[in-house]
């Protein structure tokens, strides 16, 4: 649009350039223009990282907040940093940790003893229960719950399931992302954590002392069973299911809708439910789709075979 800016990250769609409206576009090193260009270049090193900076720049401006509403319930014994903004309704519990920055949308609750790193944003609606630790320049969208009872009932000689007391917490390191509506479940003893950098979808649901290591993105609708451990650097796929107390090594890949009943080795590529090794996986698909053919042919082999 006049007066904007555009941005060309795939050479592909270079012919554009040529056409937009945009006042400045940005591009990459390796871009050579054919013919007048009538936007000012910007060149920088990687197109799509450059205009997710400047969003990013953008979209603090425009969710700047400060100051504490009268409307907000904060326990005299909670610590709260500089230029924090606390909306209407806002609860922030006993002996709770604020840090610098951190803004916390109207009807946010905060329980008590519960830390929270400078510049954390937690959205209108978000739950933090007691004990819940979260780090610096994270993001918790509406309807998340962090630190609910884990899911854990053990059956008495009558067949009865009795509570477990869920007594540990959860650990959110810092620059975590966590989607609308995500349950993060407290560990019955110790800690739920979730390593830095980890970006979480909505409606994903982490059980009692799951370990998600650094830089790791996971999918919506995504369930991950208790005490299950994954490593750094992985990407989960919407819909997949995990089993309990099993490990997942570094840079794994699980794609959509798998079900992982077993470790999974670093590096691993895997599909289907129960999951596979995903070269593995479409070979045997090749063959499911042919099933019927293949049976045919087996029928006229014994026709054949029997006269």
């Amino acid at each position: 649009a006049l007066g904007g800016f555009s941005f060309l990250a795939n050479l592909k769609y270079a012919s554009f350039i040529y056409t937009t409206g945009a006042d400045i576009g940005i591009v990459g090193n390796e871009f050579k223009p054919e013919k007048e260009i009538k936007a000012t270049l910007i060149r920088v090193e990687d197109p799509y990282l450059a205009i997710a900076s400047l969003l990013e720049m953008y979209n603090k401006m425009k969710l700047e907040k400060s100051g504490i509403s009268e409307l907000a319930y904060i326990d005299e014994s909670a610590q709260i940093g500089e230029g924090v903004y606390i909306g209407e309704f806002a609860f922030v519990g006993k002996d709770a940790v604020l840090g610098d920055g951190v803004k916390l949308y109207p009807h946010a609750y905060v329980g008590d003893n519960s830390k929270i790193g400078d510049g954390s944003t937690v959205f209108a609606g978000a739950r933090l229960y007691h004990d819940t630790v979260l780090g610096k320049e994270c993001t918790i969208h509406s309807g998340v719950i962090i630190g609910s009872d884990g899911f854990g009932f053990a059956p008495n000689e009558k067949g009865e399931y009795v509570k477990v007391a869920q007594t540990g917490n959860v650990i959110i390191e810092d620059n975590v992302e966590v989607g609308s509506n995500t349950a993060i479940d407290r560990a019955t003893i110790g800690s739920t954590i979730i390593r830095k950098g980890v970006k979480l979808d909505n409606l994903i649901q982490i059980a009692h002392n799951v370990e998600i290591g650094e830089n790791t993105v996971i999918a919506a609708q995504t369930g991950i069973s208790g005490s299950t451990k994954i490593g750094k650097n992985c990407m989960i796929g919407g819909q997949a299911g995990l089993a309990g107390h099993i490990k997942i090594g570094d840079n794994v890949k699980i794609q959509a809708q798998a079900g992982v009943p077993s470790n999974v080795k670093d590096g691993e590529i895997i599909m289907g439910s129960p999951s596979i090794n995903f070269r593995q996986y479409m070979k045997s698909y090749i063959h499911f789709k042919n099933f019927q053919q293949i049976v045919d042919r087996l029928d006229e082999l014994e026709k054949k075979v029997g006269e």
